[in-house]
């Protein structure tokens, strides 16, 4: 059940387990998509916007604990590589305990102040309503998000990027089913929307765990490997938890981009929510890319392959350069009808708007493609720090958009946001990985010059 990533061409060991991880994400997608194609078809347009307007304060919440658990299981591909076992399994056991102990405490926290900052982000009184009871089930359902997202990335971590894609097609199917069957029938509104999401994560999440215990005998723990151990711990938060907040910290440009959207009403709240979910599922494969980049940087640094580390990162930027275009060309021709998933045709203004931010971020899907890979690479050489000052950058550059471009160029300005993130994240990335690499040379160097001075 699991495969190494050490040997054999890295093009073909990416794009293999890059094309499960598309399909997982897409799965993914279909949770927000179907909540948001049936909340604008059967609720109207306010329930949407009132949806839509919280999606950045969810992904800075939710984007956290997705980055630590793909931090935690970075030392867990390390190990594997290595063929380290008992270390392995040490990892997976207190990952166990921090997540639980993350998961509880993050919960209270931002349940208790979800309204205060929905009124800080200048939510409009007419949707208001709509997002909170949206997004405080979201979080109420915190702890089901790190049981999947931390068994699903431990199963990645050892090579296996096919088997969270099945439990995520059935928690898809699930959630279709509760959108409709709380929506219409039982009346339930946003809310109804909300707890089929949480519901059906919950769901994948449990499968997840029995499947893991029958099939995984890498995974079999023991009592003694089940103790809490300060240093995996810390180990674990050092990786982790940068990488987590890589996820937050970008998120508090979004919410100033939100904030300023919020601030040109319902009709530009409803075509971006529209666009978002759109370009969210368009870019799933450079996304999927990206993510391949952790398990596979991680392997090969634990084995101490440094020289398949650049070889990998090239293959998977090539071809995300490929599906750029492919991209770009898809929302040219098809970002209109696309709109049409969740808008009535008569909301013209809403279209337009939709139409516009997918072209402007389309454009640089380019720029989107290096965040990903290279970011991904790094973090997977275990310099996570590096990561999250990409995540700065790309915080600094959205709140120059939604306080300067907005006021300037009006919504215009929201829609240049992302490319201008990416550009800025850019510019640090390339030559930071360059310097890890370089850093990693020296350090593997000096541990065979000292072996070499203990043989002789």
């Amino acid at each position: 059940m699991t495969k190494d990533m050490t040997k054999g061409s890295p093009f073909k060991l990416i794009i293999g387990f890059a094309v499960p991880m598309f399909l997982g994400m897409l799965f993914q997608q279909f949770y927000s998509m179907v909540d948001t194609m049936i909340v604008g078809k059967l609720l109207g347009v306010n329930p949407l916007a009132g949806v839509g307007s919280t999606s950045s304060l969810n992904f800075m919440v939710i984007g956290f604990c997705t980055g630590v658990c793909n931090g935690f299981a970075i030392p867990v591909a390390q190990m594997f590589g290595a063929k380290k076992e008992s270390d392995l399994r040490k990892y997976v056991a207190n990952c166990t305990w921090l997540c639980a102990g993350f998961s509880v405490i993050l919960t209270l926290l931002v349940v208790i102040f979800c309204k205060p900052i929905l009124h800080l982000l200048r939510t409009p009184t007419e949707i208001f309503e709509y997002a909170y009871v949206y997004i405080v089930i979201i979080f109420w359902g915190i702890p089901c998000t790190f049981l999947y997202n931390i068994l699903a990335a431990i199963i990645r971590s050892l090579g296996d990027s096919r088997t969270p894609v099945v439990f995520l097609a059935v928690a898809s199917i699930l959630n279709i089913i509760l959108d409709l069957v709380f929506i219409i029938p039982f009346h339930m509104g946003v809310e109804g929307a909300a707890l089929a999401t949480v519901i059906s994560q919950g769901v994948s999440g449990v499968v997840c765990l029995f499947y893991m215990k029958k099939k995984f005998a890498v995974l079999k723990i023991s009592k003694a490997e089940w103790r809490p151990q300060p240093l995996f711990m810390k180990n674990l938060c050092m990786v982790g938890i940068p990488m987590g907040l890589q996820y937050s910290i970008t998120a508090i440009g979004t919410l100033v981009i939100q904030a300023a959207v919020n601030g040109l009403g319902a009709a530009a709240v409803a075509g971006v929510t529209a666009a978002q979910k759109i370009y969210a599922f368009v870019s799933c494969p450079i996304e999927s890319l990206g993510a391949t980049m952790a398990p596979y940087s991680g392997q090969n640094m634990g084995a101490g392959k440094l020289e398949r580390l650049e070889k990998g990162l090239v293959a998977a930027s090539l071809t995300g350069f490929v599906l750029s275009g492919l991209a770009l060309v898809l929302m040219w021709l098809f970002g209109n009808n696309m709109s049409l998933l969740f808008l009535d045709k008569s909301e013209t203004e809403v279209m337009a708007y939709s139409y516009q931010f997918l072209m402007t971020a389309s454009v640089g899907f380019c720029l989107l493609t290096l965040v990903n890979t290279v970011r991904f690479t790094i973090q997977g050489m275990g310099f996570s720090g590096f990561a999250m000052t990409a995540g700065v950058l790309e915080m600094i550059a959205r709140t120059l958009a939604g306080t300067v471009l907005v006021p300037l160029i009006g919504f215009r300005g929201i829609c240049l946001a992302h490319p201008l993130a990416w550009l800025f994240a850019d510019v640090f990335l390339i030559p930071a990985f360059l310097h890890c690499r370089k850093k990693l040379e020296r350090m593997m160097r000096g541990e065979g010059a000292a072996g070499a001075s203990v043989n002789s």
